[in-house]
């Protein structure tokens, strides 16, 4: 078994433990899709063994401050690859280009290098796939419980602004997710429009 395997198993069964029951969505299944999505996106980029080692970690570590929070929810993970990384034995500058991949998928993303805009696209992969009404119903649901937002329209109108502000960084995500990313938030929108236009009846 690989030392990344080891952290692997260690992290996800972590994750699996502790996270709060209520995240329906920012879950070890949200972690282990990243995962996926960032080594089907280094592939095609052309990302080295190196560089992919470094991206899956950054994405097992992503929301494992959600073990403590919502809040600074970025900051905590990397506290958590700091404290877990050099047992495993990652070198200084690679859990800083981990954590600065982190660092990037905050809202609204600000990815500065290619490993930082593959990490940003793995992490918000579902909006352009076709499990993304399943996966965004777990994140609306996760949000009501946390009072966040209160009902479909307020989360359909949230969901429409921040679709239409999200960008995809790498040509992979943009040929693999824009054109469905768009086909939803049209569906999305014509909800919002159809509930009011309803309304004013």
């Amino acid at each position: 078994m690989t030392r990344f395997q080891q952290l692997k198993e260690l992290i996800l069964g972590k994750l699996e433990k502790e996270l709060p029951r209520h995240l329906s969505y920012h879950n070890i299944d949200h972690t282990t899709d990243v995962m996926q999505a960032v080594a089907l996106i280094g592939d095609i980029e052309g990302i080295d063994e190196k560089n992919k080692r470094l991206l899956l970690t950054a994405a097992l570590f992503h929301d494992s401050g959600f073990l403590i929070g919502r809040e600074e929810h970025e900051s905590a993970s990397c506290d958590m690859a700091i404290q877990y990384l050099p047992g495993f034995g990652y070198q200084p500058a690679e859990i800083e280009t981990i954590c600065n991949m982190i660092m990037a998928t905050r809202l609204p993303q600000s990815p500065q290098n290619h490993l930082e805009e593959i990490l940003c696209d793995a992490d918000l992969d579902y909006l352009g796939r076709i499990d993304f009404f399943t996966l965004s119903n777990r994140l609306f649901a996760e949000l009501r419980h946390e009072g966040i937002v209160k009902d479909e329209e307020e989360w359909n109108m949230q969901q429409a602004d921040f679709m239409g502000g999200h960008r995809y960084f790498t040509e992979t995500s943009i040929n693999l997710h824009q054109a469905k990313k768009e086909q939803y938030i049209e569906l999305i929108k014509s909800k919002i429009s159809n509930k009011i236009f309803n309304e004013n009846q």
